[in-house]
């Protein structure tokens, strides 16, 4: 006779990924009725690994952060020091989802990394690796997804229903999120807006291709035209050699900005060409995609109008149709570098609801069916396991070794 534990060790992974494929269809109507709980949202770029636990309202109770592990090390490295964040903050909080936010291309169930440039994760099956190692839900996303996400939920994008969201960084990022969804695309790598070519025949990127728009809008970008202006030795870089010592590798994106702030012409000069680049770029991503606002954010967004005052400029001198439609509003993003940490936190709410609900549903249909006598109530079970040890010490306890029973029990059941 089949029981209720064949019935969960058939269906319980397929259900599992069908939760996760439905929850981007509701994602508008979904947060409004989330539940109020804590939440774990992770960043983990090239450098940094950020964990902190979000509450309902976006605000952060506690936070810690560690250097991003090796790209040379296995994977399961990143995995040990995702594990070690929300193992270390479930001990001071009651975490009821995890949310991750990968730099990386994430595919369209969001359970795997199909690559990631600055760790070793190839079509890597982060989620599963993780949920096998934690006893709470996890969400995996693109980080400038989840960025966007915070950003329309609690900060620059709020009231907005079609928000594109670009992060100025090493390169480029972005996110679409549109009537309060974010849009990933049928493969779910939508929003890699910084390999878009403008300069056909350009710059050599390291995507392979020539002329990408994160070529000439980045962070590689303005660093890159500083160093070579200083190996030059250009009367207009003086300052900025002086300050660095000679040493041109020691030239960064937020030195050049500082030195901007200080009136440096050279460094002031540079912000505007990479703003001006970043105006053409919006300006083509208005004619595709026609947001009602653009959220600029990332490392670079730093230099505030010295970038983005040239933007505005640009955009309003490339766009198609200008002065016969509406301008999109371009504004700075307000969360800073928390942004992914707190939309993947965010999202995961969404997915502790689903995993709630479908614990609550596993418990009543296992009660009726122990009801109408198709299995064991779990007291008639732990009866006849009790008799088992009894007459054959040796014999294991079956409520240990069945991982499904504490499936059926675990979770929030109100």
């Amino acid at each position: 006779m089949s029981t209720y534990r064949d019935f969960t060790l058939t269906h319980r992974g397929s259900a599992r990924g069908t939760v996760l494929r439905t929850i981007g269809t509701r994602e508008r109507r979904s947060h409004l009725t989330a539940p109020r709980v804590p939440t774990v949202g992770i960043d983990i770029g090239g450098t940094k690994v950020m964990a902190g636990v979000v509450d309902a309202d976006g605000i952060i109770l506690e936070k810690i952060r560690t250097e991003t592990p090796d790209k040379s090390k296995s994977p399961k490295v990143v995995e040990d020091t995702i594990v070690e964040l929300v193992l270390d903050l479930s001990d001071r909080h009651d975490v009821h989802a995890v949310g991750i936010g990968a730099a990386g291309w994430v595919d369209a169930d969001r359970s795997r990394v199909l690559f990631a440039p600055h760790l070793a994760w190839r079509d890597e099956p982060l989620r599963d690796a993780l949920q096998s190692r934690l006893v709470v839900p996890v969400m995996v996303d693109n980080d400038a997804n989840t960025a966007a996400w915070a950003e329309w939920r609690f900060g620059a994008g709020r009231g907005e229903d079609h928000l594109v969201m670009i992060t100025l960084g090493t390169g480029i990022g972005g996110a679409i999120l549109e009537g309060g969804q974010v849009k990933r695309g049928r493969f779910g790598v939508a929003g890699e807006f910084g390999h878009m070519q403008v300069v056909p025949g350009g710059h050599r990127c390291p995507c392979g291709n020539r002329g990408c728009w994160e070529q000439y809008s980045s962070g590689n970008a303005l660093v890159r035209e500083a160093r070579e202006l200083a190996a030059a030795d250009s009367p207009v870089a003086h300052d900025i050699i002086a300050r660095v010592g000679g040493n041109v590798s020691e030239i960064t994106g937020p030195l050049i900005t500082e030195l901007a702030r200080e009136g440096d012409a050279m460094c002031i000069e540079l912000l505007e060409d990479i703003g001006q680049w970043l105006g053409v770029g919006i300006a083509n991503l208005a004619a595709a995609l026609d947001p009602s606002c653009f959220v600029i954010g990332g490392g670079v967004s730093a230099a505030d109008d010295l970038l983005i005052g040239p933007a505005r400029d640009a955009f309003r001198r490339h766009l198609t149709g200008r002065g016969y439609r509406p301008e999109a509003r371009i504004a700075k993003a307000q969360l800073g570098p928390e942004a992914g940490m707190v939309g993947a936190a965010d999202l995961a709410r969404l997915v502790a609801r689903r995993f709630r609900r479908a614990t609550r549903r596993r418990v009543e249909r296992y009660e009726r069916y122990a009801q109408w006598g198709l299995i064991d109530s779990p007291a008639t079970a732990e009866r006849k396991a009790a008799d088992t040890r009894a007459a054959d010490p040796t014999t294991a306890d079956p409520t240990t070794a069945d991982p499904t029973t504490a499936d059926l029990t675990d979770g929030d059941t109100q």
